[in-house]
């Protein structure tokens, strides 16, 4: 099996924003991708529970994803390979965090897979079942 390069920061937009049914809020560098008015990637402000651990400065480059259930965010956060990461104001939250500057420690195919998935935990039951529909032939989803 071949891989496929390293993600980049453009990436989660492209894959992010090519979802069907995708709006885009805020603008610049912190921008929030939304499905049906709620949102599945969003590039967060810098916040106090979310701090450079050899600095102590606030991160600026983390970016929010949702995940299905907190099995998936375990496993995410779990698996020493990935960049995914919480802090405790995101316990309970079906959500994983990643800094942009990680984000070449997975490849754009696992990248579009975490995000699809992020798409389909936020999106109405019956544009879930029309894109999975879609694309069940598609072996990366």
């Amino acid at each position: 099996m071949t891989r496929s390069r390293r993600a980049r920061v453009g990436d989660v937009h492209a894959i992010a924003g090519g979802m069907p049914h995708v709006t885009v809020e805020g603008a610049g560098a912190k921008v929030v991708y939304q499905v049906g008015g709620k949102s599945f990637v969003f590039f967060r402000n810098p916040r106090r529970d979310a701090v450079d651990e050899t600095t102590g400065e606030r991160l600026t480059d983390v970016i929010v994803i949702w995940v299905g259930s907190d099995g998936e965010k375990q496993a995410l956060i779990q698996d020493e390979r990935l960049p995914f990461f919480t802090t405790p104001h995101f316990d309970g939250h079906p959500s994983v965090l990643v800094r942009q500057a990680h984000l070449s420690r997975i490849d754009v195919d696992e990248l579009r897979e975490i995000i699809q998935d992020a798409w389909l935990a936020r999106a109405s039951t019956t544009r879930a079942r029309a894109w999975l529909a879609e694309h069940a032939d598609n072996e990366s989803v």
